[in-house]
């Protein structure tokens, strides 16, 4: 956890521009754990929001509505890439990586209601620090790879498949799908993203490696690009 908090701030000192560092993996691994662990650490000397020199936009806030999607056809497919506001995503991004002097309003995802909801994160000025997590961040297609230029750098996290699996159906159980549905859901749709997410990973910047821990996924290990960059 050290290692991850002194990376995000050696970037924060030796960039200008406001920095956006990208956390990817594939559903279930435990990528808004970690992001979160790490923001209530990076702002615990800035209690006060606006003061904060950190921040969380979650990708899942552009999630399409129920609606967009049934009228598209793919409702049966939410979760994957054309299932979301890429461009939006990318534009947001772009905007928070300028110099600002209000306060920007990204959306963010109620999962009780399945739902996106628009302005609900505040980005205060001071936050010149973007953690963004989802799915598609290393994607290679044109929307997706507008997202990834906008990021300083991206980290992949993986996990013991079985375990994430197993954490994944239970989340859906807990939001309202039965046992059955939660499984079929699983196995037919996140696992299909899982896939086309697991492709990217030779990508990444930095490989996390997180393990069941306390009822949550939680760090193991840290180490260089799966390409052979040297081992932190």
């Amino acid at each position: 956890m050290d290692e991850l908090v002194a990376r995000v701030r050696q970037w924060k000192a030796t960039k200008e521009a406001p920095v956006v560092i990208g956390v990817v993996g594939p559903p279930g691994v435990g990528k808004t754990t970690l992001v979160d662990r790490l923001i209530k650490e990076l702002n615990k000397d800035s209690p006060e929001p606006a003061g904060q020199q950190y921040a969380h936009v979650p990708m899942d806030g552009f999630h399409l509505s129920d609606q967009e999607l049934t009228r598209l056809g793919i409702l049966n497919r939410k979760g994957a890439p054309e299932t979301f506001d890429v461009h939006g995503y990318a534009a947001l991004l772009q905007r928070l990586r300028s110099e600002r002097d209000a306060v920007v309003y990204a959306p963010g995802f109620e999962r009780t209601l399945e739902q996106a909801i628009a302005g609900v994160i505040p980005v205060f000025p001071s936050a010149t620090t973007i953690l963004t997590e989802g799915n598609y961040l290393l994607l290679d297609s044109p929307g997706w790879r507008a997202v990834r230029s906008q990021c300083t750098e991206v980290w992949y996290c993986e996990q013991d498949d079985s375990t994430r699996i197993q954490r994944l159906i239970q989340r859906h159980i807990e939001f309202g799908k039965n046992p059955a549905a939660a499984k079929a859901w699983v196995a037919t749709v996140d696992e299909r993203n899982a896939q086309l997410i697991r492709a990217t990973r030779e990508d990444a910047d930095l490989i996390v490696t997180l393990e069941e821990a306390v009822g949550a996924a939680w760090l193991k290990e840290v180490r260089g690009p799966a390409h052979g960059a040297e081992t932190i």
